[in-house]
C-alpha cells in the first residue's frame, strides 16, 4: 500500500498515512489524461464568437463600377473582405466546443493523475484544518515548512469559509471539494494537500 506523510496545520509530521493500491497505485495512462485535459478545456470555452460575411454586413447592393475600360480592378460589390468596411472571410462563427469522455476513460485518467502525485511526493495529508477565522500568514507558514509553496491544491471533505478566505490570497492556491475534483486541476497544481475524509472518499468512490 502507498504511504504518505500526515501532518497537522503547523506542518509538523504527526504519522503515516495508507492509501487504497487501488487508486493510489494505478498504472499511468498518459493518453487518457491527455484526452480528458483537452475535453476539460474545450468544455470551458463558451463559443459565443461572430463575425459578419460579406452576406450579413450592410450594402453592396449596386456594383461599384462596369466592369471594363476603367483602368480599375473588377469589383462586383462594395462589402467584398478585401474592402474596408466589407465582410470578413473565413472567420469564426458560434459553435460548441464540447468533447465527450467516457466514464471508463475518466476515472482510469483521474487515478493516473492521483497516483502521479503520490510517486513525485507531491502529495500529504492534513489532520484538519483548526482555525475559525480566515488566517492567510498560518497558511504561508504550513506551505513554506512543508516546502509546497508552488501551486498547491488543497482538497477538502466539506466547504469551509475560513479555509477558503485564508487560500484565496495565496498565488497559485486554490482549495476544491473533493465531489468536483479533477484530472486538469490535478496536472496544473504541484502539490496536494487533502484531508483524511477526502482520501476516503475518493476511495470508496473509485476504488471499485
Amino acid at each position: 500500500m502507498p504511504v504518505v506523510k500526515q501532518v497537522n496545520i503547523n506542518g509538523d509530521i504527526i504519522g503515516d498515512f495508507e492509501l487504497s493500491g487501488n487508486i493510489w497505485d494505478a498504472p499511468i495512462h498518459v493518453p487518457a489524461m491527455h484526452q480528458v485535459v483537452v475535453a476539460h478545456l474545450a468544455n470551458k470555452r463558451v463559443g459565443t464568437h461572430n463575425t459578419k460575411d460579406r452576406g450579413d454586413v450592410r450594402g453592396g447592393g449596386r456594383k461599384p463600377w462596369r466592369q471594363k475600360h476603367t483602368g480599375r480592378a473588377r469589383a462586383g460589390s462594395n462589402r467584398s473582405p478585401v474592402w474596408v468596411g466589407g465582410g470578413v472571410a473565413h472567420g469564426p462563427h458560434p459553435r460548441d466546443y464540447h468533447q465527450k469522455v467516457n466514464k471508463k476513460v475518466r476515472r482510469i485518467a483521474l487515478k493516473s493523475a492521483l497516483t502521479l502525485k503520490v510517486q513525485e511526493n507531491g502529495m500529504v495529508v492534513i489532520d484538519r484544518f483548526s482555525i475559525e477565522a480566515p488566517k492567510t500568514k498560518t497558511f504561508i507558514y504550513f506551505l513554506e515548512k512543508l516546502g509546497y509553496d508552488q501551486k498547491p491544491l488543497f482538497l477538502t471533505h466539506e466547504s469551509d469559509a475560513a479555509v477558503n478566505k485564508s487560500v484565496s490570497n495565496i498565488p497559485g492556491a486554490h482549495v476544491l471539494h473533493v465531489d468536483s475534483i479533477n484530472v486538469y486541476d490535478l496536472m496544473y497544481h504541484k502539490r496536494l494537500i487533502a484531508t483524511p475524509e477526502a482520501v476516503r472518499k475518493l476511495e470508496e468512490v473509485f476504488g471499485a
